[in-house]
């Protein structure tokens, strides 16, 4: 089984910056994607970043040029940068993983979440 736990949630004012990091441990094939999701009160939850396989990346419209999704494959691990961040950033944080179970097959994975707040 895997796991995934996220840290580096947190109350941080608008204009900041925040980091969030994604650990993920347990029966490892390879990754086929890691990304983040949110969800605001109120609204359906949301991709923010994700990371292939291959290294391509995808964003949300909303965070494209404020945030940056790396991945560390010898650790396991998966961060988010957050830059300039708003008050309309503020949701729960999941990190979501899509890991190999064989050649043709994929599990889901999601984290317990982690909150960012963005408030003076």
């Amino acid at each position: 089984q895997v796991q995934l736990v996220e840290s580096g949630g947190g109350l941080v004012q608008p204009g900041g910056s925040l980091r969030l990091s994604c650990a993920a441990s347990g029966s490892i094939f390879d990754f086929r994607a890691m990304g983040w999701y949110r969800q605001a009160p109120g609204k359906e939850r949301e991709l923010v970043a994700r990371i292939m396989d291959d290294g391509s990346t995808n964003y949300a419209a909303a965070v494209k040029g404020r945030f940056t999704i790396s991945r560390d494959n010898a650790k396991n691990t998966v961060d988010l940068q957050m830059n300039s961040v708003k008050p309309e950033d503020t949701a729960v944080y999941y990190c979501s993983s899509q890991i190999w179970s064989s050649r043709y097959s994929y599990n889901t994975y999601w984290g317990q979440g982690t909150q960012v707040t963005v408030s003076s």
